[in-house]
């Protein structure tokens, strides 16, 4: 397979990956992150109750995705606070309504302090067969100021007992965190390399509205998150990664070959999924919906028979804003006619006319049919997307 500098991108992405997906939420955690806006309960009273509803809303949504799931996604919140026989009892449920593929991608979030060797050992016996681990950072200050559960020395002990039990393993990590220097980030990535982790997620820190880092910011207990700081760190990251054997498939998200998340991949690349749960979006190329985002109210709801979801129909425009957005982060970018084919011939014209300043800067290149943000304008590749936004069509 290729090692991509961003000029260099396959047709499609990797055969298997991009299946009809199926997301459940877990909105339960054992303490708020301060810079989380998920939506999750500190208070797990509920949690059975929630198994159960969970499970009615898949009976409820049976129709709504028709075809083979290729991926299970669980994620939250903390998804590692499931116990065994409530995993049964959403996979006996989602047997009951769906075909699943015969080698599924099966996913769950987990954090390092719930990875306990009894705990992997019963994940192991389960059908998850791939476990995303949200470390954020190896270092107790970084671990501190998010408020994380876990602690630096648990983030390596964790990752060491998991690897006896999995094989497909990713972890997240934040950059561009306040005090967070150059050296400290590239030794993050080391300890990760070190441990032979074959997916890593990485975000930038953001500050999210009504979180406990926007107030500690404002209150100058915090320091102000820096864009330059971010750049920096990521353009560590994607040398750090590139030197290593990964491949940055998309903006956030390096797999060793073999590894890209097919989960991952299916959203990036437009494919339908189903969300269960308190605030889970759904996806169907014709429509979005999502859940309500209050437990009790799911709950309630839920148990009468009827489904707490909102939904919108989206128009070509959109469709196409979506495309855009979407591609414009992974290695396989843009298809000019694909564009045409299905949105029209004015929209692959708008979108060339759009991109034509940023190809003279060599912020997005051309491939043949295909348009990719190269490594200059990786960083940027939001921004990209937007100014080939179309507003005014439908």
């Amino acid at each position: 397979m290729k090692k991509f500098i961003f000029s260099e991108i396959e047709e499609t992405p990797p055969s298997g990956a991009g299946g009809l997906g199926l997301y459940i939420h877990i909105p339960f955690c054992k303490q708020a992150c301060h810079y989380c806006d998920f939506h999750f309960s500190t208070s797990l009273k509920k949690k059975s109750q929630l198994v159960d509803a969970l499970c009615r809303e898949i009976a409820l949504r049976k129709d709504e995705i028709l075809g083979i799931l290729q991926t299970i996604y669980f994620g939250g919140g903390t998804p590692s606070l499931l116990d065994a026989d409530e995993l049964e009892q959403i996979f006996n449920t989602i047997d009951a309504h769906f075909e699943v593929a015969e080698n599924p991608e099966i996913t769950l979030e987990a954090n390092p302090d719930d990875l306990t060797e009894e705990k992997l050992q019963m994940l192991a016996q389960s059908r998850i067969n791939r476990l995303s681990i949200g470390v954020q950072s190896f270092f107790e200050e970084d671990l501190k100021l998010m408020n994380r559960a876990h602690n630096a020395t648990e983030a390596v002990r964790c990752l060491e007992l998991a690897k006896d039990y999995f094989d497909n393993i990713s972890i997240d990590l934040i950059y561009g965190m306040p005090d967070m220097s150059n050296a400290r980030w590239q030794e993050n990535l080391q300890i990760a390399l070190k441990l032979d982790i074959p997916h890593i997620s990485s975000y930038a820190l953001t500050v999210e509205p009504n979180t406990a880092l926007q107030k500690f910011i404002e209150k100058g207990i915090v320091k102000p998150v820096d864009d330059a700081v971010a750049q920096a760190h990521f353009e560590i990251l994607v040398d750090t990664m590139y030197k290593a054997g990964f491949e940055n498939y998309e903006f956030s998200n390096f797999g060793k070959p073999g590894y890209f998340s097919q989960n991952n991949t299916a959203y990036w690349t437009g494919k339908s999924y189903l969300g269960i749960g308190p605030s889970a979006h759904s996806y169907d190329r014709d429509t979005r919906s999502w859940n309500i985002n209050n437990n009790p109210k799911y709950i309630k709801t839920i148990e009468a028979g009827q489904l707490p979801v909102e939904r919108e129909t989206l128009s070509v425009t959109d469709k196409y804003n979506e495309y855009v957005m979407t591609g414009l982060r992974t290695i396989w970018g843009i298809s000019l006619s694909k564009i045409e084919e299905s949105f029209g011939l004015k929209f692959k014209e708008y979108a060339l006319q759009q991109a034509q300043k940023h190809l003279e800067e060599h912020l997005l290149f051309r491939d043949g049919d295909r348009i990719v943000v190269t490594k200059k304008g990786k960083f940027l590749s939001d921004g990209l997307a937007s100014d080939l936004f179309l507003l005014n069509l439908s």
